[in-house]
């Protein structure tokens, strides 16, 4: 059974499982909270779903850190669409924030994250 986050995707998201990825939820101000690091699911340049050890809110905005073969990518913003509970942990739905937020729209983050997606797109072939 698809879930409606499945439904409402603009592209196929890829498998990115040995991705290294940091989330810390964005205080006031622009500074960040504690990181956490969280397994990646999946992928795309829109967003990903990641597994968190604890539950973050709906709605709350975040910086993720990419860290892979080939990867180094620090400070992307983003935005979480919903959190719920799954396997030993959390499944968070992320939304990257350039994608809804024109103000905030950066072709090097866009470029960055095509970079990551098409790498994982090729594994997953």
């Amino acid at each position: 059974m698809m879930s409606d986050s499945a439904d409402r995707r603009i592209k196929d998201r890829y498998p990115a499982m040995c991705l290294k990825v940091q989330l810390q939820e964005r205080g006031f101000f622009g500074r960040g909270k504690n990181s956490t690091a969280v397994t990646c699911l999946d992928l795309n340049r829109y967003g990903m779903a990641v597994l968190c050890p604890r539950p973050v809110e709906s709605g709350a905005r975040l910086y993720m850190d990419f860290h892979g073969k080939y990867i180094r990518e620090s400070r992307v913003a983003a935005r979480v669409i919903s959190c719920q509970p799954y396997q030993t942990g959390y499944r968070v739905s992320i939304q990257f924030s350039y994608c809804f937020d024109k103000k905030g729209y950066s072709r090097t983050v866009d470029n960055a994250l095509s970079r990551i997606e098409g790498l994982y797109n090729r594994y997953a072939s």
